[in-house]
């Protein structure tokens, strides 16, 4: 069985005792988190009804925080001096899928 889910602005296909990073969220270690599926897969049965959706409900557990790789950006322009370099790390919550189940 797997769901896919709406989570930190993506779309996650996830099962139970999926690892996945998304993106961060204000929760501590141990939190539940609790996701609406979007689509369901159960023994080949594919449910994607908004009212049979409404019955299930997808459980994460927080595990801590994760950063993304390093990503530098440099801007120059040819015989004006002009020189920039930036970085970005995107920082992610790194989350535990406990469980698929119907309410």
């Amino acid at each position: 069985m797997y769901a896919v889910v709406r989570a930190g602005g993506r779309q996650e296909k996830v099962s139970v005792d999926d690892v996945l990073n998304i993106d961060k969220v204000a929760d501590e270690v141990g939190a539940t988190l609790t996701w609406q599926p979007l689509l369901v897969v159960e023994d080949g049965k594919v449910i994607s009804d908004a009212t049979e959706l409404g019955g299930y409900q997808v459980t994460a557990e927080v595990l801590g925080e994760a950063k993304g790789p390093k990503i530098n950006i440099i801007k120059y322009k040819n015989k004006t001096g002009y020189k920039k370099r930036l970085g970005h790390r995107q920082k992610y919550t790194r989350v535990r899928v406990t469980g698929i189940a119907a309410k």
